[in-house]
């Protein structure tokens, strides 16, 4: 008599041979999913460094010969979500915004197929949800945006954890101390509603190091680190001196990195370096390599309104409302049109702007806010104040101060000009280095426009505090800094308080 009867080992067979197909399943799978990697090989680097300099179309194609020469390599999937963000951060299509929006939801997708057990794995879904965070505010979805940058934020700090020595976690855990930090109260219900907590120096410690490190991967990203640093030392730490500085001691290209020349050309604007921002621009390397913007149209416009130049002004920034889609700043550009055309007496052409203000684009911006209130309120700015204005805006301090020094408070005898004429008189000698002058006129345009809704006297206690923290007079500096947060509803208010923020956080070492 056999030992198996063939009944029994036709039961065996049958368990086998699933067993066996479980098994090949199981290691095919296995197989397939070990073959996921980040590696952040020389192909790969060359990538990110071509599309740092926002030259996008060489980064897609050694993106292509990557994933064909290494099909299983996510790294490439990192590499396509800086180009998406810098497309749709600088141009703001909505268009673009819907054929890519739901490639960031993908390429989350694709890094959790992949292996677990690495820091590029947590490291670059953080900075997908941080770009996806920056987009959405770009597109009005601010409370998507604030779950976003709570996953980022919960994502880089358990990278952190586990892997302590992987440096690419301090570029972005640093600038989201610094951030979080630095939230104005109008916000304070964001990192209420998500629990986070910020602190200003821990954050801007963590990100000096970051780019002065030796580290292998810190080198690799030193310039997207060096961007952001710049721009949060410049509006956070409020040092725009040390930004020229670290410029020239890091010897950026300002020529054929697009992303530096932004960054030097914004930069120089707002620290009213006109002349500077003009030569950048100009010297920018224009192969159609790089990404097309409109962005210079708007930095260049800017540029030739600060020097009164007119009628180039009206070509830059008509330039830059027929080419950009998006909807930040168009009514701010829209109200510079305006006061163009009216500084050259086409009242025609500045309400036809007027009315374009009102119209298009959207109030997400302070700047875009104040363009629309004042385009509501229908009424035309005193051409003296206008353009002393503008003059100071673009550090023509000599120029400006001619237009106002032989008037006094007697000649606007409307409130708002008396107080517009104050505070122009304070800044343009905060900005000539005569400081005893500018706090005497800074005092007096609190005291006439504290309870206004222009933005003149909160500015005036921003810069009084600036002053006296310079002096090293901190209690001083602390004081001005709360009277511009005391202050109610006005113009510029996050952002003011904002600065005002960071200045109280300087002063106590926080």
């Amino acid at each position: 008599m056999p030992f198996f009867n063939a009944p029994c080992l036709s039961h065996i067979f049958t368990a086998m041979k699933n067993l066996l197909i479980t098994i090949t399943i199981c290691l095919i799978s296995a197989t397939s999913f070990s073959q996921k990697v980040y590696d952040f090989n020389p192909t790969c680097k060359e990538a990110y460094s071509e599309i740092i300099k926002l030259k996008l179309t060489t980064g897609k194609e050694l993106i292509a010969k990557e994933r064909q020469q290494n099909p299983n390599n996510l790294i490439p999937e990192l590499l396509d979500g800086y180009i998406d963000f810098f497309t749709l951060f600088f141009n703001e299509d909505p268009t673009e915004y819907a054929a890519r929006k739901d490639n960031f939801d993908k390429r989350i997708e694709a890094f959790d197929s992949g292996p677990s057990k690495t820091p590029f794995y947590r490291y670059s879904k953080a900075l997908t949800y941080l770009q996806r965070a920056a987009i959405k505010i770009k597109f009005g979805e601010r409370y998507g945006a604030g779950w976003d940058f709570k996953k980022a934020n919960s994502l880089i700090k358990d990278n952190a954890e586990k892997y302590p020595s992987f440096q690419p976690n301090n570029m972005i855990s640093g600038p989201i101390e610094v951030v979080i930090g630095t939230v104005p109260p109008g916000y304070k219900w964001i990192t209420s509603l998500f629990g986070m907590k910020g602190n200003i120096s821990e954050g801007m410690q963590v990100m000096r190091s970051f780019i002065n490190s030796n580290d292998p991967y810190a080198k690799l990203l030193s310039n997207e680190a060096i961007f952001y640093y710049c721009y949060l030392m410049f509006y956070v730490e409020n040092k725009p001196g040390e930004v020229f500085k670290l410029i020239q001691a890091k010897k950026l290209d300002l020529v054929n990195n697009h992303l530096f020349t932004y960054l030097a050309a914004n930069l120089a604007i707002n620290s009213k370096q006109n002349d500077y921002a003009a030569k950048i621009i100009e010297a920018r390397n224009t192969s159609p390599e790089y990404m097309q913007t409109a962005a210079w149209d708007f930095e260049m416009g800017f540029v030739k309104l600060h020097k009164l130049q007119l009628d180039d002004a009206i070509e830059y920034l008509g330039q830059f409302l027929q080419k950009f889609k998006g909807k930040f700043y168009v009514k701010d550009v829209s109200e510079k049109m305006s006061w163009a055309y009216y500084l050259k007496g086409d009242k025609a052409e500045a309400e036809k702007y007027r009315q374009f203000t009102i119209k298009n684009g959207n109030t997400e911006s302070d700047a875009d806010k104040k363009a629309y209130r004042d385009a509501r309120q229908g009424i035309w700015p005193n051409q003296i104040l206008l353009k002393a204005r503008i003059l100071n805006d673009g550090g023509y301090q000599k120029e400006a101060l001619a237009l106002l020094q032989n008037k006094t408070i007697d000649d606007f005898p409307k409130p708002e000009e008396a107080l517009e004429y104050t505070y122009r008189l304070a800044r343009i000698y905060d900005d000539m280095g005569r400081d005893d002058e500018a706090i005497k006129y800074y005092q007096s345009a609190i005291k006439l426009g504290k309870t206004r809704p222009e933005y003149y006297a909160a500015r005036a206690a921003l810069q009084m505090g600036n002053i006296y923290e310079n002096r090293n007079q901190k209690s001083l500096a602390i004081a001005a800094y709360k009277e511009c947060l005391e202050m109610g509803d006005h113009e510029y208010k996050d952002s003011l308080d904002q600065r005002a923020k960071s200045g109280i956080a300087r002063c106590k070492g926080e």
